[in-house]
C-alpha cells in the first residue's frame, strides 16, 4: 500500500498503481451533507422501527458519530446511504398509465446521491465500545441485487467491514439476493484490536475484489464480480431487531438476555457511537 496525501486530513493508503479521487466526504463542519447522504429508514418495503434519522453528530473536527438513540424505552440507530435498494422502498401510490392500483409493488426509486462502478472504497473509523448491543458496517450494495440469475449484471452486496462481535471483523461479498439463492464469496472473519482508528478498503476491479484492513489484505474473490454501479453505506443497527428463535440469544454486557427491540438504557454505554473520519472513493488511472 502507498500513502496518498489529502490536504488538511488524514492520508489514504491505496494499492499499487495510479489513482484519482472521484468522491469523498471528510465530514467537515457540524451538519451532515445531504447532497451526499440519505437516511435509510425502510427495510423490505416497510418503515423499519430500528432505523432513525436522528443520532448523527458531526463534531466539527472532521468526524461523524453514529449514536444509538433512546425511543420509548428502547434503542434505535442511524443508517446512511448514497442510494437506495429497490425493494426497501414502500409502495409509492396507486397511479400508473393504465389506472391499475395493484400492478407495481415497488415504490418510487429516487435518483441516487452517488453510485459508482469499480475503484477503491476506503473509510477510517473507530468502533462502538459495545458491539453486543449495536453493530456497525461500511459496505456497498446494488439497487437491484438478486433480480437476475447472473449477479454480475444485477449487482451484489460487498461488506468492506462489519463489526458484529467484540474483537472480530467480517468482510466479503453476498450475491444472489437474500432468499434461497443467497450465496457468500470471499467471506472471512478475523480478529482486530478494538481501540483506536482503523482503515478499511476494497479494491473492486472488473476481474475481482481485494479487501484490506489497515493496509493488510484480508480477503479476495473473483468468481462473481458486479459490473453495475453500486451505492455506499455507513450503517449501525441495534442488535436484536432481526433475531429469530433459530438464532442464538442476544445478551447485554452484563450477560442478561435482551428482549428483541426492548433495550433497557445502559448508562455505561449511553454515549456509545460508531465514529468515521472519512469515506473516499478512488478510480484507478489506466495507462
Amino acid at each position: 500500500m502507498k500513502k496518498f496525501e489529502v490536504t488538511g486530513h488524514e492520508p489514504s493508503y491505496l494499492p499499487e498503481g495510479e489513482w484519482k479521487l472521484v468522491w469523498a466526504d471528510e465530514f467537515d463542519g457540524t451538519e451532515l451533507d445531504r447532497t451526499k447522504w440519505d437516511f435509510r429508514l425502510n427495510f423490505w418495503g416497510k418503515r423499519f422501527d430500528a432505523y432513525t434519522d436522528e443520532g448523527i453528530v458531526l463534531d466539527g473536527k472532521s468526524h461523524i458519530e453514529l449514536h444509538r438513540v433512546e425511543k420509548d424505552g428502547r434503542y434505535v440507530s442511524p443508517q446512511l446511504q448514497t442510494g437506495s435498494n429497490s425493494f426497501d422502498i414502500p409502495k409509492g401510490g396507486t397511479d400508473n398509465p393504465w389506472g391499475q392500483d395493484e400492478i407495481w409493488k415497488l415504490g418510487i426509486l429516487e435518483a441516487p446521491k452517488f453510485v459508482h462502478r469499480y475503484g477503491y472504497y476506503e473509510c477510517r473509523c473507530k468502533f462502538q465500545k459495545d458491539p453486543s448491543t449495536m453493530w456497525s458496517a461500511f459496505w456497498t450494495q446494488s439497487p437491484s441485487i438478486g433480480t437476475r440469475f447472473e449477479p454480475e449484471w444485477c449487482g451484489i452486496e460487498s461488506d468492506i467491514m462489519e463489526h458484529f462481535h467484540t474483537g472480530e471483523i467480517t468482510t466479503g461479498n453476498i450475491y444472489g439476493g437474500y432468499g434461497k439463492q443467497f450465496t457468500e464469496e470471499g467471506r472471512v472473519r478475523y480478529s482486530i484490536e478494538e481501540d483506536g482508528w482503523h482503515y478499511f478498503g476494497m479494491d473492486w476491479q472488473p476481474d475481482g475484489y481485494v479487501f484490506y484492513c489497515d493496509g493488510v489484505e484480508t480477503a479476495r474473490c473473483s468468481e462473481h464480480v458486479s459490473h453495475v454501479p453500486q451505492f455506499v453505506l455507513l450503517t449501525t443497527e441495534v442488535q436484536g431487531y432481526r433475531s429469530s428463535k433459530k438464532k442464538k440469544k442476544i445478551l447485554d454486557p452484563n450477560g442478561k438476555e435482551i428482549e428483541v427491540a426492548t433495550y433497557e438504557i445502559l448508562d455505561k454505554y449511553e454515549d456509545d457511537a460508531f465514529i468515521v473520519d472519512f469515506v473516499r472513493v478512488y478510480d484507478k488511472i489506466k495507462k
